[in-house]
């Protein structure tokens, strides 16, 4: 990149790439001063004949290093090797719909927590697609007419087994539970002010402070905001952002998919260090239909989800009809 360039880029948003139609055998680095990873081209590789289809829910990653992702096709959950090897796909029963997804750890055991605005729940299921229960639409809340108002996109649970869903599709509150599945609280709702939200569309149980805080990724105004673990805001905690739609920490960085063509890297204060894989094109931010010739790598389309390995790389889903998945090493 030129040096002009450089110097006529803020430093939040400073982003290095190499030239992204490079040749084939140069690599290809998202850079900024403090954060450095490759993007690994063309990480997934699917059987023959099997293709992604729309890809509109979220990623996450086991202790084994499996990354699960969704897709809106029959092939729900695909689950890859962290060497980008298929190993599975489930849950032609949720095709069209599943969203939001976190895994949790109870015991030595994993589960997946999943949203799916079609059906107008939550789900727990097993690593291999069996579905343990539901949480239907929180009309308890009352500020639901039925459940056909109630879209949830994403799903946090705190340490002592308590559920958080955010209805970003729906009417903007996030709905709390206790670990036995019953209702305690909504907060939030639609507006402006702290506290409320437009399209709270990811949901993380930040707990790296003294006191764990629920942060909500705010994407129609812009920003993240904080809450108490009994829904009291806190504060809006992040700005620098394009439509934020999902976050998630590992031990010393948070990532967050800007839907419109980038990625944040935050530090554990939650500053900025690095803003990644921006597309230079506006008409191809936040855009599902842009055809795969259109598609550079070291550029991102429409980051909907972006997850963290144990080891620090970064795996990213785009928000693409035809469906895209990218995985980042970490350099630095």
């Amino acid at each position: 990149m030129k040096k002009s360039l450089l110097l006529a880029l803020p430093f939040a948003a400073l982003f290095v790439l190499a030239a992204a139609n490079a040749p084939r055998d140069e690599r290809v680095l998202l850079e900024s001063e403090k954060v450095s990873y490759e993007w690994v081209r063309d990480w997934a590789k699917l059987p023959e004949g099997m293709k992604f289809g729309n890809t509109h829910g979220c990623v996450v990653v086991d202790s084994k290093g499996r990354v699960y992702m969704n897709t809106d096709t029959e092939n729900a959950v695909i689950v890859f090797e962290s060497d980008g090897k298929f190993v599975k796909s489930w849950g032609k029963e949720l095709a069209g719909g599943l969203h939001g997804m976190c895994l949790v750890k109870e015991g030595e055991a994993e589960f997946l927590y999943l949203t799916h605005t079609g059906r107008h729940e939550v789900l727990k299921s097993t690593l291999d697609g069996e579905i343990l229960w539901t949480i239907p639409w929180p009309e308890q809340a009352k500020v639901c007419e039925n459940a056909g108002q109630y879209a949830p996109t994403s799903v946090a649970v705190a340490a002592d087994g308590t559920i958080y869903v955010a209805d970003g599709y729906g009417r903007s509150y996030i709905h709390q539970y206790d670990r036995e599945r019953k209702y305690v609280r909504t907060f939030g709702g639609p507006g402006t002010e702290l506290g409320q939200l437009r399209t709270p569309h990811g949901i993380w149980i930040d707990a790296s402070g003294k006191e764990p805080v629920l942060l909500v990724a705010d994407r129609e105004n812009q920003r993240v905001q904080s809450f108490s673990l009994d829904g009291k805001p806190l504060g809006i905690v992040v700005t620098d952002v394009r439509r934020p739609c999902h976050m998630h920490q590992t031990g010393d960085r948070t990532v967050i998919a800007d839907l419109a063509g980038r990625i944040t890297v935050l530090d554990r204060k939650l500053a900025v260090l690095g803003q990644l894989g921006d597309n230079p094109d506006p008409a191809k931010r936040a855009q599902n239909g842009v055809p795969r010739e259109q598609w550079k790598d070291g550029e991102f389309l429409s980051p909907h989800c972006a997850h963290f390995a144990a080891n620090g790389d970064v795996y990213v889903l785009d928000w693409n009809s035809l469906g895209r998945i990218t995985k980042l090493k970490r350099l630095k």
